[in-house]
């Protein structure tokens, strides 16, 4: 299985805000990107739209350690600013963050346990 998610940066910043709280913050990640992504389809075309939600996205995934979905993102940004609207499809970065979704919520438990 490829490695999608960085790890560390996950330890970094669960050491951050403290293990008590990183279940929220997570899953207010989860919730936010999974709303963009719901909604990414109506971006296709519209490279300044496009290239808002690949920034937010990359932020977002980078913030959380979504590594794989964060590069996919930064590809599309500067795809979008540069005009072109479809360098990353919406189907890849779904995908993308439905793999990496899943390998955080079966990885995690075991690299945080108590």
């Amino acid at each position: 299985m490829k490695e999608l998610i960085d790890w560390s940066r996950i330890a970094e910043l669960r050491d951050e805000i403290g293990p008590e709280d990183f279940d929220e913050v997570s899953d207010l990640f989860l919730t936010e990107v999974l709303g963009i992504i719901e909604t990414i389809d109506e971006a296709v075309g519209k490279p300044a739209l496009m290239e808002e939600q690949m920034h937010f996205l990359k932020g977002a995934a980078l913030n959380l350690g979504f590594s794989a979905l964060s590069t996919i993102c930064e590809k599309g940004e500067h795809a979008a600013a540069n005009g072109d609207a479809h360098a990353v499809s919406p189907a890849e970065i779904r995908a993308c963050f439905a793999e990496s979704s899943a390998q955080y919520e079966e990885q995690y438990p075991e690299r945080f346990a108590a």
